[in-house]
């Protein structure tokens, strides 16, 4: 128990010197003056993948780079920028992952392929103990 205590106390200032010290970009957190551009940013930052959390899109995460993702897209958005020009640069800039609907193409194919040859594996292993029960019975 001694050491647990030890060992929380020694990690908690490395644990609180890990917080960045770099305030959040001006747009990170604040909305758009015109609704209709911040529907159009917040439509794009909700298909758009957090390269820090990977399971979450930049409008949900607390990452600091989702921020500044965010805040790009805001201003991007607010200088009249259309959303696909915006996601194509991303794209471009950080890869298919940046996206949750990547493309068809020769090395996303795999993304698209394997969960329809899952349901055909699945199906035949279904099918086969299926037919063993049936014999036994």
């Amino acid at each position: 128990m001694r050491f647990a205590i030890a060992l929380a106390l020694m990690t908690a200032p490395v644990m609180a010197a890990a917080q960045s010290g770099v305030p959040p970009a001006a747009l990170s957190d604040t909305q758009l003056p015109d609704p209709a551009a911040e529907a159009r940013a917040t439509a794009l930052m909700q298909t758009l993948r957090c390269l820090v959390c990977q399971g979450q899109s930049i409008a949900d995460s607390d990452a600091d780079m989702a921020g500044d993702m965010r805040a790009l897209v805001r201003r991007r958005i607010a200088a009249g920028e259309r959303p696909e020009d915006i996601r194509a640069w991303l794209v471009q800039r950080y890869g298919d992952w940046v996206t949750y609907d990547p493309p068809l193409n020769a090395v996303t194919w795999p993304l698209w392929a394997l969960p329809v040859l899952l349901l055909v594996v699945g199906a035949f292993v279904a099918r086969g103990s299926f037919r063993r029960r049936g014999r036994g019975a």
